[in-house]
């Protein structure tokens, strides 16, 4: 860093300006202090001498200047950087070009025409230390532009270039957006959006590159006249000479890239694709183009087309390594798409970006995430090998007669919610949250729950109409799996449509998607069949909590508050006994609870294991505690949010009474809870 003395041109005395392009002194045409500084106040309005050359420049006052950095006087090179060339717009300062194209000093250098900027500098330090101009030189680290072919420092340089007045174009686009004709998602970068676009400045649009569309200007040889034409010109139209050149320049690519929504689509010409696809549903991409690309299309396609390109933009995150970090070769955690579909397969690379790409957050990639989602193609897989292996007897005209039983009406249900949520969130590019809905209900409902279910049906272990029932089911849902699926998972869903599918229907691709019925509400199958998988649940618990081998037969007693659980629970008697192994199950209502038994609770309902010869008292004791424990902590949390008066000014009332209730049961279940353990000590092994 280079501290230079500039002498006042009235009277005694300088302003030291400190630089780190010591060569550019050839190009200055003001020197700028911050009207803020104290030290300059009377200095602002007259003017200095222009070390070397003698002349005289104004010092002005500018905000930008900052009075922390050197002597907080700034040489002002409006020709030379791009920041200069602002404020040199701004108080009219002369633009003084001291370069060529090849980054030696021009004719307005003086004695320095000729040498390249890098001799020059070393000249020109020379003679300021020889003229005492030169006050002192200290190291200093800052970014240098440079090419990212040779690598050779870039120098700014103000040069003749075509541009599009672009503030006309600029407020349709922010209008089309304000109104509606075009939707950002996530709406948050509306924002950014509307801040570019408010502030742009007119759009340079000529590049001096020999690949591009060449600028259709053309200059007359014989009397200069500039020509814009759609095609080659044969004349001058004014002197018509015809010596005519072409500008050399080509289009910016962004310019020519606005032009793709419509340019693709035939136009000029009026064609069939124009009309039908113009202006498209939705447009792709990536944020760091927001401005760059989707800005631009607006705005072409409002001028040209009359009408906005696209009605929604969706504008994508960026994928990330497991810890957030952006990816590169130098750091080594590049996760190479190819690498993993060979290794996982695409189905499940395609279905984890989509289970993490959620609005407004980058995606945190990793191999091992991958690899989960390999095992639910997996569980797919297996499900369809369940399905077909249980089809091959399959009589539909018996099916369609037969009358669903529990799990048909309860996995319906669940199939309508998972439909649902697919398709809103769908709509919504709510990717994540519709790839978390066919998730749960594939893995957790449809295999988790009801093939297991019918299990016994399936392998004739109750009557034929049971089973033809589940036949039905089974397939029709599996079919709607894999439509609700096939948006994520094209190979592996398309694979299965065809060995499932009817003698009429074609490609899943084509195959109408899946409808819902809107708002339903939670129906009385439902319910039930909660209740039935709560106790199946309990148990499972009871066994997992006390170690007892999964082999192991247990006999399930179950209190109930009223005669209608009782019979919902009867009802379901071989379901829990089949998913819970268990060798018997007695229902009653009020049951009283009997000695030596592991006590589990479910809604209002009291789980009983007998425990005798099986368990350890002390394991059991210590279960019980530790659910005791979270009971309490539930309750607290409970009571507390129900005490705040903000909570019960804002949230609705139907929130309150949702809480209330949930409090309530928490209550009952901290209440049984502690008089299961109380009761522990009763146990006589």
């Amino acid at each position: 860093l280079w501290h230079i003395g500039y002498p006042m041109a009235e009277g005694k005395g300088e302003i030291i300006v400190a630089t780190t392009r010591p060569e550019t002194i050839l190009g200055d045409t003001a020197v700028a202090v911050n009207p803020n500084d104290k030290r300059y106040k009377d200095k602002i309005g007259k003017f200095v001498y222009l070390p070397l050359l003698d002349k005289k420049i104004p010092i002005i006052a500018d905000e930008y200047v900052s009075m922390d950095f050197g002597s907080g006087a700034l040489k002002i090179t409006p020709g030379c950087d791009p920041n200069d060339f602002v404020i040199g717009r701004k108080h009219n300062l002369e633009i003084i070009t001291i370069m060529d194209g090849r980054g030696a000093i021009n004719e307005k250098g003086g004695v320095y025409k000729g040498q390249d900027r890098y001799v020059a500098r070393k000249n020109i330090l020379a003679d300021l230390e020889k003229r005492k101009y030169l006050i002192k030189t200290e190291p200093y680290t800052h970014n240098v532009g440079k090419c990212y072919r040779c690598k050779t420092d870039i120098e700014p340089m103000v040069s003749k270039q075509w541009f599009v007045k672009i503030q006309p174009l600029a407020k349709q686009a922010v209008k089309a957006v304000v109104e509606g004709k075009t939707k950002l998602v996530p709406k948050t970068w509306e924002a950014t959006y509307f801040e570019w676009m408010n502030n742009i400045r007119d759009w340079c649009i000529s590049r001096q590159l020999w690949w591009g569309h060449r600028i259709p200007v053309w200059y007359c040889d014989g009397c200069s006249e500039v020509i814009v034409s759609k095609t080659d010109p044969a004349k001058c139209p004014k002197c018509g000479g015809k010596s005519l050149k072409q500008d050399e320049d080509v289009l910016d690519t962004w310019f020519s890239s606005a032009l793709w929504p419509f340019s693709t689509l035939g136009w000029p010409k009026k064609t069939k694709a124009l009309k039908n696809f113009y202006p498209t549903s939705l447009l792709i991409t990536g944020f760091d183009i927001l401005f760059f690309w989707v800005a631009r299309m607006m705005m072409m396609g409002l001028y040209v087309m009359k009408d906005v390109p696209f009605k929604d933009v969706y504008l994508h995150a960026l994928v990330r390594d497991e810890k957030g970090e952006k990816m590169s070769k130098s750091t080594g955690n590049i996760i190479d798409p190819l690498v993993m579909i060979d290794k996982y397969g695409t189905d499940a690379f395609r279905f984890t970006l989509a289970a993490y790409t959620a609005q407004g957050r980058d995606v945190r990639m990793s191999p091992e995430r991958i690899e989960g989602y390999k095992f639910f193609v997996n569980k797919i897989w297996n499900a369809a090998k369940l399905v077909l292996s249980n089809l091959e007897d399959y009589d539909e005209k018996k099916a369609f007669k037969a009358k669903d039983s529990l799990p048909e009406k309860w996995i319906k249900a669940k199939l309508n919610a998972a439909a649902e949520g697919v398709s809103l969130n769908l709509e919504e590019y709510r990717f994540n949250e519709a790839a978390a809905a066919i998730y749960r209900f594939v893995w957790h409902e449809f295999c988790d729950w009801y093939l297991e279910l019918i299990k016994p049906a399936l392998y004739g272990k109750t009557d034929e109409q049971q089973r033809c029932a589940a036949q039905r089911t089974m397939l029709d849902v599996f079919k709607i799996v894999l439509k609700l699926l096939h948006p994520f998972m094209p190979f592996v869903t398309e694979e299965l449509w065809q060995v499932l599918k009817g003698k009429n229907e074609g490609s899943v691709m084509v195959s109408e998607f899946p409808k819902y019925e809107k708002e339903a509400k939670t129906t009385k199958a439902e319910k039930e069949m909660q209740l039935i998988m709560d106790i199946i649940t309990c148990v499972r618990n009871i066994r997992g909590e006390m170690r007892i081998p999964p082999s192991r037969k247990l006999s399930v007693m179950v209190s109930v508050p009223d005669g209608n659980s009782r019979k919902i629970i009867e009802s379901g008697k071989n379901y829990i006994i089949n998913m819970a192994n268990a060798e018997e199950l007695s229902v009653d209502v009020n049951l009283k609870e009997p000695k030596g038994v592991a006590t589990g609770v479910v809604n209002s309902a009291k789980v009983f294991v007998p425990l005798a010869g099986i368990v350890d008292i002390s394991a059991e004791k210590m279960r019980l505690q530790k659910e005791l424990a979270k009971a309490e902590k539930d309750l607290q949390q409970c009571s507390k949010k129900l005490a705040n008066r903000d909570f019960r000014e804002k949230a609705s009332s139907a929130i309150i009474k949702k809480e209330e209730e949930k409090l309530n049961e928490l209550k009952e279940r901290y209440t049984a809870l502690e008089g299961a353990l109380s009761k522990l000590k009763e146990i006589q092994m």
